[in-house]
Formats: C-alpha cells, sequence, structure tokens
C-alpha cells in the first residue's frame, strides 16, 4: 500500500497521544491516593483494580479483536474509558471524592486496557509492510519508554499546581484527540476477511485455545515468556528494596534507579529500530541471556554508579526482548486469529511477573535479596541459553 507510512504515523502519534494522557492519570490517582490516605490496604486494592481486569477480559478480548472490525473495538475501549473518566472528574469537581468511584474507574480502564493493547497489537501489521514491522514495534516502544519516563514527573508537577479533577480531564482531552484521528484513517487497511461472522463466540474462543494448545512452537514460546518473566520478577519488584538495603535510604537513590531504567529502554526501542536485520527470536533470546548476566550484576554490585550503569543497560535489553516476540507474531500468525494470540500472551504477561513477586517476596525477608538477583539471573541465563542451542522457538520458520 502506497500510503503506508502516513497512515502507520498518524495510528502511532493516536495511540502515543491516548497512552500519554492514561499514563498521566494512572499516576496522578496512585498520587492522590497515597497523599490523601497514606494507606497500604487502599494501595493495594488501586493495584488489584489495575492488574486483575486486564488479566480477567484478556480470556475473552481476542475473539472479540478477531471477530470484529477491529478499529471500531479501539475506538468504543478508548471512547468508554473516556467517559468513565469524565464521570469521575464531574463527580470530583461537584464534592463527590468517593474512594468506590475510583476504584470502578480503575477497573474500567484496567478492562478498557486488556482491550486495547492486543487490538493494537493486531492493527499493526495491517497497516506496515512485513519487513517493516519490527522497526515500528521498535519506534512504538521507544515512545512509550519516553511516556513511561516523563509521566511520574508530568503528574507530580500538575497534581501540586492543579488538583485530582484537572490531572482526570488530561486523559479525556487526550482520548478525545486519539479518537479523533483514529476515526479518519482509511477504513480499508482494517478490514478483516473473516469467514463464517455469525461463528457462535465461544466456538471461536475454543478455536482460539485448540490452535494454541495445538501449536507446540507457540507453546513454547508462552512458556519460555512465562518462565523468563516470572524469574526476572525480583528485578521488576525488588529493585528499590535492594537500592534501599545496599546503598541508602535516600529518595533520590530510588529516583535515579527507576530513570536509568527508563532511559536504558529508550536507548534499546531506538537500537531495535537501527536494526538492518530482523533476526526474529534469536535477538529475544540473546537479550535474554545479557538480561540474566546484568541480573548477576545487580546482585554483585557494592557502588551505586556501576549498579545505576548495569541497571541502565537492563532496560536496553528490554525493548529488545519483548519487540521481537510481537513482530514474529505478527509476521508468523495469521491475522485472523491474531486477536487471540496476543490475548493469550497478555494472560502471560500479566500472570507471571505478579505470581513471581508472591514466590520471591517473602524470601526476600528470609535471605538476602542480593543472592535472589544472582540465583534468579543464573536460571535466567541457563534457560535462554537451552532455548537458543536447542533452536527451540522454532515458531518463525
Amino acid at each position: 500500500m502506497k500510503n503506508w507510512k502516513k497512515v502507520a504515523s498518524e495510528f502511532v502519534i493516536a495511540q502515543s497521544i491516548s497512552l500519554f494522557g492514561s499514563s498521566i492519570v494512572q499516576y496522578g490517582i496512585i498520587w492522590y491516593l497515597t497523599l490523601e490516605t497514606g494507606s497500604a490496604k487502599i494501595l493495594t486494592i488501586t493495584t488489584l483494580c489495575g492488574f486483575l481486569p486486564q488479566m480477567l477480559i484478556s480470556f475473552f478480548s481476542g475473539t472479540l479483536i478477531d471477530k470484529y472490525n477491529r478499529k471500531n473495538i479501539l475506538i468504543i475501549s478508548d471512547t468508554i474509558i473516556a467517559i468513565s473518566t469524565f464521570l469521575l472528574a464531574i463527580s470530583f469537581f461537584l464534592g463527590e471524592k468517593n474512594y468506590n468511584l475510583l476504584f470502578i474507574v480503575l477497573i474500567i480502564r484496567s478492562l478498557g486496557t486488556g482491550i486495547q493493547t492486543p487490538t493494537v497489537n493486531t492493527i499493526i501489521p495491517q497497516i506496515v509492510p512485513e519487513e517493516k514491522l519490527l522497526k515500528i514495534n521498535g519506534i512504538y516502544s521507544t515512545i512509550s519508554s519516553i511516556i513511561n519516563f516523563l509521566s511520574p514527573a508530568i503528574s507530580g508537577i500538575i497534581l501540586s499546581l492543579s488538583t485530582i479533577e484537572f490531572t482526570l480531564m488530561i486523559d479525556v482531552v487526550t482520548a478525545f484527540i486519539g479518537i479523533l484521528i483514529t476515526v479518519t484513517l482509511n477504513l480499508k487497511l482494517f478490514s478483516l476477511e473473516i469467514e463464517n461472522e455469525k461463528k457462535d463466540y465461544f466456538i471461536e474462543l475454543k478455536f482460539g485455545i485448540r490452535y494454541i494448545n495445538k501449536n507446540k512452537n507457540l507453546k513454547y514460546l508462552f512458556l519460555y515468556q512465562f518462565m523468563i518473566l516470572f524469574l526476572i520478577s525480583p528485578s521488576a519488584f525488588l529493585n528499590p528494596l535492594l537500592v534501599n538495603r545496599t546503598f541508602g535510604e535516600e529518595l533520590w537513590r530510588l529516583s535515579f534507579t527507576e530513570m536509568t531504567y527508563s532511559l536504558g529502554m529508550i536507548m534499546g526501542g531506538v537500537f531495535i529500530t537501527k536494526l538492518k536485520r530482523d533476526l526474529g527470536l534469536k535477538i529475544t533470546l540473546l537479550s535474554g541471556i545479557i538480561y540474566g548476566i546484568f541480573m548477576v550484576g545487580l546482585g554483585s554490585m557494592k557502588y551505586f554508579i556501576l549498579y545505576l550503569l548495569i541497571n541502565t543497560m537492563i532496560g536496553v535489553t528490554s525493548p529488545c526482548y519483548s519487540a521481537p516476540i510481537i513482530t514474529t507474531i505478527q509476521k508468523k500468525i495469521d491475522s485472523n486469529i491474531q486477536g487471540r494470540v496476543f490475548s493469550f500472551l497478555q494472560i502471560v504477561n500479566t500472570c507471571s511477573l505478579p505470581l513471581g513477586m508472591i514466590f520471591f517476596g517473602p524470601i526476600a525477608d528470609l535471605i538476602k535479596i542480593q543472592t535472589i538477583f544472582r540465583i534468579s539471573g543464573l536460571l535466567v541465563i541457563g534457560l535462554s541459553f537451552m532455548f537458543y542451542i536447542k533452536n527451540i522457538l522454532k515458531i518463525e520458520s
């Protein structure tokens, strides 16, 4: 298609604007609840409201994505999120500051994210030539990393200068802009050649489960993804605690830890966009090996400046690990079932890290966190090396 660059650019811009507003508001809600309540219980409920609905809706969202117009699904889900956020802002403007309303909106936003993320992943291969997929995924990953880097600070500044009501309205405005851009995109690029559209929903769902179950290479990929994310969960969740116990309790140390990781992710996203050749899942496996080495380094480092350097490099490996997985599925899995495949990948992603935290969290009070990092890192190296040597992930062949 001749105008794919224009359409892809508009689509990425629309999603990035919407993501930026959502990220600012997400942090704004967390900062607001932290300042207003100071309650660990409230923050735990907030985390569950953001995590559980997204995981649960993923069991069903894939079938919706494969069965109906993906562009419309994206617009509808974004609109519902924007309306719910707007109603919450109005409620707060009127003085009705009920935490239960906040939780309900967080649940709606989480459900929307569970639909939006796999939808975006299935739309991109329909508007981008196959040989450019890794580059576009790298660009989108870079933009997302920049947003994650900036959002906490911007959210904090906005909340300190105004109120939670105005912070919520930012998401409404950015969502409206994103929806407006998406509506104008060429409809023909999103048409799906779906046979038997009147098929029963649950028949379609069971077909997706059977498809994944019978494709052993896809199962190996999901298994590898689950085990790796489970094993790296200490570096995702216990990093602040490691810094606190090893280097000091100063707040600036935690801030620099978050900033260097986000900076590394931006660098990794740029690196992916510059690759001249798509090596497929070999990049993922090599990134897994390198990530494991850096995890061992984090668990062994005694100097904070070197710790930050290694933390930056871990950030670099993150998009190098994930972008090829998304690209490979976009290339090798039939478009009519990609929604279900990406939804099940999202289930793997949303389950593995929390389960890893449930496992490693209590252990961190019994043994040194450095030991957990070193052991987990060695297991990541061994697992990735085994998959690489045996060429187990053959989904791309």
